[in-house]
């Protein structure tokens, strides 16, 4: 009987699938709520208008 072979592609297949799966359960303010958690260096920034010559 052959050994089992470890499949890393595999392995990143299905933890992938399982945090989609967790992430499309929460609303958007939990998914901001959880980024700001886990990236507090990023500031969240209002975009400048575009000035009156372009358009």
């Amino acid at each position: 009987m052959k050994t089992k072979r470890f499949d890393s592609v595999k392995m990143m297949r299905d933890i992938r699938e399982t945090v989609s799966k967790d992430l499309s359960k929460l609303s958007i303010r939990e998914k901001i709520d959880l980024l700001e958690k886990e990236f507090p260096e990023i500031k969240i920034k209002k975009r400048r208008p575009l000035p009156l010559t372009v358009g």
